[in-house]
């Protein structure tokens, strides 16, 4: 079973402040135990909410908002795709995030089941999506697109999908709907830039795992008090911007088709080593280190 554990920010990520030593440090050594464990499929921070954009449509017609976004700690500042045998597991390896050793010494984190290809009921009318679909993930793990020349130079984005009530009550695209979806995302993989691509179950089978005053509290899915809930998200690799607005544009005209014309997502820059400043990658070599050698491994 895979899942996504979403750190969130707080005042001083969002204002873009940089972590000290103390605290990369720690990070680096929980990444580190969870590439030990054979668990860690991914990782990254992201820039805060000021570089990046959120998207909505409706009825085919596009309103893009610039960044910060409201309360710090309803965003996203990075994430973890794991997989373990059990949700129990996840939330064990959440509770492991060493929060304690950031200034506030409280966050959130939220464990999201991802989707399966077994998740999805088999359907004798089926287009081939589903083929497809496995031949691009056993390409993305075999032949990681950051391995074509000229690809490292490249900036990682993810795109993220909000939920609403149909993901929420664990509606399923359409087999056009994931035909649709399965092409757009063949498109990325062929030019090169797709990284990651996956849709998360509902809330109601997910976590939160809370830290705060030296305790760390589970709470039980579903959410409905949030407003910004990530129904999927998209990791690619872009020459700019303006690239990656068109996918995320094309990628909710898909998802509104199943949503009654509507959607709505995010675009947030990907954090690479140049994004930190001299000074903290002289104080932290081996966490450097460690990162370059994950990145590698997951062809990033």
């Amino acid at each position: 079973m895979r899942f996504m554990m979403l750190i969130k920010s707080d005042a001083n990520t969002e204002a873009g402040g940089m972590p000290d030593a103390a605290i990369f440090e720690a990070m680096g050594k929980y990444n580190d135990d969870l590439v030990k464990a054979g668990v860690l499929l991914a990782g990254e921070g992201l820039h805060p909410s000021s570089k990046g954009l959120r998207l909505r449509v409706k009825n085919g017609e596009f309103t893009v908002k610039e960044g910060p976004f409201g309360n710090p700690e309803e965003i996203i500042a990075g994430y973890w795709v794991i997989q373990v045998k059990s949700k129990q597991e996840a939330i064990e390896w959440a509770s492991r995030v060493p929060i304690e050793a950031s200034a506030s010494k409280r966050g959130e984190i939220e464990v999201r089941q991802v989707y399966e290809l077994s998740d999805f009921p088999v359907d004798d009318n089926e287009s081939g999506w589903r083929e497809r679909e496995a031949d691009l993930r056993t390409e993305l793990e075999s032949k990681p697109p950051t391995s074509q020349p000229g690809a490292a130079a490249k900036t990682q984005y993810v795109m993220w999908v909000n939920a609403d009530e149909f993901s929420e009550a664990g509606t399923l695209p359409t087999q056009e709907g994931l035909t649709k979806m399965g092409a757009l995302m063949d498109e990325i993989a062929r030019g090169g830039n797709l990284l990651a691509g996956e849709g998360l179950q509902p809330t109601s089978k997910g976590a939160r795992v809370r830290f705060e005053n030296g305790k760390r509290t589970v709470i039980d899915g579903p959410f409905t008090e949030s407003k910004e809930l990530v129904a999927g998200y998209c990791v690619v690799t872009a020459d700019s911007l303006d690239q990656v607005v068109g996918w995320a544009k094309r990628m909710l005209l898909l998802d509104a088709e199943v949503r009654g014309g509507a959607s709505a997502g995010e675009v947030r820059r990907v954090f690479g080593e140049a994004d930190f400043p001299a000074e903290l990658v002289a104080a932290a070599p081996e966490v450097f280190a460690r990162e370059r050698e994950l990145r590698a491994r997951a062809g990033r």
